[in-house]
C-alpha cells in the first residue's frame, strides 16, 4: 500500500512536469501557494518507531519579495520497530521562510516555525506533542507560476525531546501577487552592444565586434577589418593572406614570420620556431624517433631507442644486471629474480603457490646449462644485523634445494645471504618489507 502512494505520488510530479516549459519564475509579494510534497520521515531512535513515508500539503503567503508564511500538515506513515501494529503520525506546522534571491529561477531559502505532532497507533491511545523546527530548501522555476521544490527539516518535539527529520519533494503552485515592473531596456538598433545613445556607427552589421563607440574594429591594422579578419591580432607589417591571417607556407602552424624552418614537411611536430623537435636531444627528431622521451646522454639506436643489449625489455642505462640469460624473468633493474616469491616475517620456507615462480627460473637454468647462478637471500630491516644475515642466508639456501630437487645440479649453485643491505623498496611501509624479503638470482658466466 505504501509503495503504490510513493507511485501515484511520483505519476502526479512527472504529469505536472510534462505540462509545464522553461520560463523566469520570481517570488511575488502578496501570492498564494500550494505545495503538495511527499518524502521521508526518520525518527530518534528512542520512539521505538521505523522510519516512514511522509506526504502533505503546505499553504502559503509572500509577505514580501524576500519573506512568507506557511501553514503545513504532514502525515506520516510508519509502525513499531518491535512488535506490529501500524501508527500515524500527523504533523501540523505554522512556518516563515525567508528567500535568498527571489528572482532568480533557483531560489533557496531558510525555514523555521511552530506546530504540533500527534503520533496515533492502532493499538495505544494517541500522543500530542508541541513541536518546533527549522531547516532550508531550494525552489526551482519551471515555469513562472510552478517550482520544483526540495526540503529538509530539523523536527523537535517537546516531551521528552525527541529529534526528528523530515525530507521532502514536491510542487509549489503559485496564484496571484503583484508582477514587478521590468525597467525599460535601452535602444540598441544594430545589436552591436552599445546604446544608440553612444552609438557613432549606427549601421555595423549585426555580430561584427566594435568598439566603445560602437564602429568595427581593425585591431592589428592590416586592411582588413575584424568581423571578416579571421586573425585580428596580426602583428604590423606581417603579410596576410585573404582572410587576414599571417601566411604559413610548410602549414606547420608556425607563420613564415616566426619560422625559422620553412619547408618542414607537412604533419610533423615543430617547437614554437618551427623546426621538428627533438625532444631527447639524441640526433633523431621526433617525427622520426621511435623513443622520443630518451634521457640525455643515453645510447640510442637507429630508431632513437635506449640500446637493450641483453633484450630483457629494460635499456641497458637502466639495467643493473646487463647479461641476464634470455627468457630470465627480471625486475624495474633488469636483474633475474624469482618474481612474486616473498616470505612471511622471521621465515624461510617457501609456500607452495611460489612453485611456478621458481619453476620458471629452474626452465630458464635448463636452456642455458652453461652458466653457473648464484642465489642471494634478502630480508627486511625489522631485527638485528646479525640476525637478517643468517636468515637471508636460510632463504637462499632454502630456494637452492628446491632447484637441486628440480634436477639442477648442486655444482651449478651457490646461496648467499645479503642481510639487510639491499632493499629495493622502503622499510617504512609493511608492503616494502615484504618486497624486500625476496630471493634474486645472479648468472655467472
Amino acid at each position: 500500500m505504501r509503495s503504490n502512494r510513493v507511485f501515484i505520488v511520483l505519476g502526479v510530479v512527472l504529469f505536472c512536469l510534462t505540462i509545464v516549459g522553461s520560463a523566469r519564475g520570481e517570488m511575488k509579494s502578496g501570492a498564494f501557494s500550494v505545495t503538495p510534497f511527499f518524502g521521508g520521515y526518520v525518527f530518534e531512535g528512542n520512539q521505538d518507531l521505523k522510519d516512514g513515508l511522509t506526504y502533505g500539503l503546505g499553504l502559503g503567503y509572500n509577505l514580501g519579495e524576500h519573506w512568507g508564511a506557511e501553514a503545513v500538515f504532514n502525515y506520516v506513515d510508519t509502525e513499531f520497530e518491535e512488535g506490529s501494529g501500524d501508527v500515524d503520525g500527523y504533523l501540523y506546522r505554522l512556518d516563515a521562510l525567508y528567500h535568498f534571491k527571489p528572482f532568480q529561477r533557483l531560489v533557496p531559502y531558510l525555514a523555521a516555525g511552530i506546530g504540533g505532532i500527534t503520533v496515533d497507533p492502532d493499538r495505544n491511545d494517541d500522543d500530542t506533542d508541541f513541536l518546533v523546527n527549522y531547516g532550508a530548501g531550494l525552489k526551482y522555476f519551471l515555469t513562472e507560476t510552478v517550482a520544483l521544490r526540495g526540503d529538509v527539516r530539523h523536527i523537535i518535539s517537546f516531551d521528552e525531546t525527541q529529534n526528528n527529520l523530515a525530507y521532502t519533494l514536491g510542487l509549489t503552485f503559485l496564484f496571484g501577487g503583484e508582477k514587478r515592473e521590468a525597467p525599460p531596456t535601452p535602444k540598441d538598433s544594430d545589436g552591436d552592444g552599445v546604446y544608440d545613445n553612444l552609438d557613432k556607427c549606427p549601421d555595423t552589421p549585426a555580430g561584427v565586434s566594435v568598439d566603445s563607440f560602437g564602429c568595427p574594429l581593425d585591431s592589428d591594422g592590416d586592411g582588413v577589418p575584424d568581423y571578416l579578419d579571421q586573425c585580428p591580432n596580426t602583428p604590423s607589417g606581417v603579410k596576410v593572406d585573404a582572410k587576414g591571417c599571417p601566411l604559413d607556407s610548410d602549414g606547420d602552424g608556425v607563420p613564415d614570420y616566426l619560422d625559422q624552418c620553412p619547408n618542414t614537411p607537412r604533419t610533423v611536430k615543430v617547437d614554437e620556431k618551427g623546426c621538428p623537435i627533438d625532444s631527447d636531444r639524441d640526433g633523431v627528431p621526433d617525427y622520426m624517433d621511435q623513443c622520443p622521451n630518451t634521457p640525455d646522454g643515453v645510447k640510442v639506436d637507429t630508431k632513437g631507442c635506449p640500446a637493450d643489449s641483453d633484450e630483457d625489455g629494460v635499456p641497458d642505462y637502466l639495467d643493473q644486471c646487463p647479461r641476464t640469460p634470455k627468457g630470465a624473468t627480471v625486475n624495474e633493474v633488469g636483474c633475474w629474480v624469482c618474481k612474486g616469491v616473498e616470505f612471511d616475517f622471521n621465515k624461510w620456507n617457501i609456500k607452495p603457490e611460489y612453485y611456478p615462480n621458481l619453476d620458471e627460473a629452474v626452465d630458464c637454468m635448463r636452456q642455458h646449462s652453461y652458466i653457473r647462478v648464484e642465489i642471494q637471500g634478502h630480508t627486511d630491516n625489522v631485527g638485528t644485523k646479525e640476525y637478517n644475515q643468517i636468515l637471508s642466508e636460510s632463504r637462499a639456501k632454502a630456494v637452492m634445494r628446491y632447484f637441486i630437487e628440480k634436477g639442477i645440479a648442486k655444482e651449478r649453485l651457490s646461496a648467499v645471504g645479503y642481510g639487510l643491505s639491499k632493499p629495493i623498496a622502503s622499510n617504512e611501509t609493511k608492503e616494502g618489507r615484504a618486497k624486500n624479503r625476496r630471493v634474486q638470482l645472479k648468472p655467472i658466466y
